[in-house]
């Protein structure tokens, strides 16, 4: 490929020689703008996001991304560390500078004696997963198995297993990341600790995670799925219902309440109804857990039930074919204290107001070992106890305004039931800036923006919902 024009730190352009120099000691594929893969390598998931930087980076292992990261720190070029790509809010590529996509980086190992597993920072949910069930092991991740592990952990980790195994920062025994000047460092417990706790809630500020280093619990290879499907309609008496037999049910059942409508592949009395899904997932004996879930399939007809065993990684890709790249999406979140009858009645409300059929609008529980961890412990913190998310997601680009206006809407309604934080997997485009971190981080900001000064002092990581280095 033709040597690339790369601007620096002052809108200075980069002496050729040097980049011939970055490109010449890389051993991954390196592309540009008309390179073939080029296209696909500088998008994500979100297909609201249309930007053009001009290197993408494909490293073979964390010597190319240590190259890579001490080039864009030396010359000021901006710089973008890409996962799995999914990254609703975008900022895993950019204009003009270089992004580390670590898609070839997908390796894991599982170590079945010691219940570890090493996971490239490329890998996705579906890659571990798949790995770990080999011998019935699973650590806690998303719903959505296209998810890249490295962006879903460094800001929490939400899914199935949050009630039994917390989520999936909580399961994190060490990272390796590369940080702003250039070293591969090993942060865990016993080495670097500050820089654990920080990466533990807040990784994408502190560097480019090359391997995660996971605790495995037994799952599996089946697990009881609850999902009852329910007209909304029926929703706030249902949600009632759900809400206090769910104060009841043991770790080992993970609830999980999703508004939306029947989408194309269900059963056609349910396809484009508006509907409630009591979800979640029993992470224990199969007769055990089919007596957990039989209370949530009977609070009222439901329109479909598919509960029953299913396989865990069956569970695991189950909404996989709804969030397909390209797809349109605005994502929002807040915490709320209670589950009270005007929030949920409120909830229904809005359910029935989505612009978009596609959209989803989910409650997720804080219950359990994910509840169970101390505010300080990690950078994530621990807000409120349920979580709501107003997920807008639709196809048609002449609708954009429409969806995203619902979304903060309805986020926005929220704070009258002492709505507050913001989960950073569903952060929209980040677009509030400091006053959004601040809301995520809490108590621990200040201790964040302390740590970001020493060890990204700079903030050459700064394409993530950024913290400012202290002073």
């Amino acid at each position: 490929m033709p040597t690339p024009t790369l601007t620096g730190a002052g809108g200075r352009v980069v002496d050729a020689a040097a980049v011939q120099g970055l490109l010449d000691g890389l051993r991954g594929l390196v592309l540009g703008p008309g390179d073939p893969g080029y296209d696909d390598a500088r998008t994500v998931q979100n297909g609201l996001i249309d930007r053009r930087p001009a290197l993408v980076v494909r490293p073979t292992g964390a010597a190319d991304v240590v190259q890579t990261v001490g080039f864009a720190r030396e010359h000021g070029v901006l710089l973008s560390v890409k996962g799995g790509g999914h990254n609703v809010a975008g900022n895993a590529t950019n204009d003009g500078g270089i992004v580390i996509d670590l898609s070839p980086m997908r390796a894991v190992h599982v170590d079945a004696k010691a219940r570890t597993a090493r996971v490239q920072g490329g890998a996705t949910w579906g890659d571990l997963d798949r790995e770990t069930q080999l011998f019935g092991l699973a650590t806690p991740g998303g719903v959505v198995s296209t998810t890249g592990v490295a962006g879903l952990t460094l800001h929490g980790g939400m899914g199935h297993l949050r009630s039994k195994h917390g989520l999936s920062l909580d399961n994190l025994l060490s990272v390796d990341v590369v940080t702003a000047d250039g070293r591969l460092r090993t942060a865990s417990a016993d080495e670097n600790p500050d820089l654990f706790w920080a990466v533990r809630g807040a990784g994408s500020n502190f560097g480019a995670v090359t391997s995660f280093e996971f605790r495995l619990h037994p799952v599996g290879p089946t697990v009881m799925l609850c999902a009852a499907i329910y007209a909304l309609e029926d929703g706030p008496r249902v949600l009632r219902g759900w809400r206090d037999y769910i104060a009841t049910v043991p770790d080992e059942f993970t609830p999980l309440a999703v508004f939306w409508s029947g989408p194309p592949g269900f059963p056609e009395p349910v396809v484009g109804k508006p509907i409630v899904i009591l979800a979640g997932v029993y992470a224990g004996p199969l007769e055990e857990g089919e007596r957990v879930i039989k209370p949530l399939r009977e609070l009222a007809t439901p329109l479909l039930d598919m509960s029953g065993p299913m396989p865990y990684c069956a569970v695991q890709s189950a909404f996989d074919p709804f969030f397909p790249k390209g797809g349109l999406y605005y994502w929002k979140s807040t915490y709320v204290e209670q589950l009270g009858d005007a929030l949920l009645d409120a909830l229904c409300g809005l359910a029935a107001e989505r612009p978009s059929p596609r959209t989803t609008m989910d409650i997720w529980p804080q219950r359990g070992a994910a509840a169970r961890v101390a505010p300080e412990e990690t950078a994530f913190g621990r807000r409120p106890p349920y979580l709501v998310a107003f997920e807008s997601t639709w196809t048609e680009p002449a609708e954009t305004d429409a969806n995203v206006a619902w979304a903060r809407g309805a986020c926005a309604s929220m704070q009258r039931f002492t709505g507050s934080g913001i989960y950073l997997n569903f952060p929209g485009f980040g677009e509030e800036k400091e006053a959004l971190v601040r809301a995520a981080y809490g108590a621990n900001y200040e201790r964040l923006s302390r740590l970001k000064a020493v060890y990204d002092p700079t903030n050459l990581f700064r394409m993530n919902l950024n913290i400012a280095p202290a002073g």
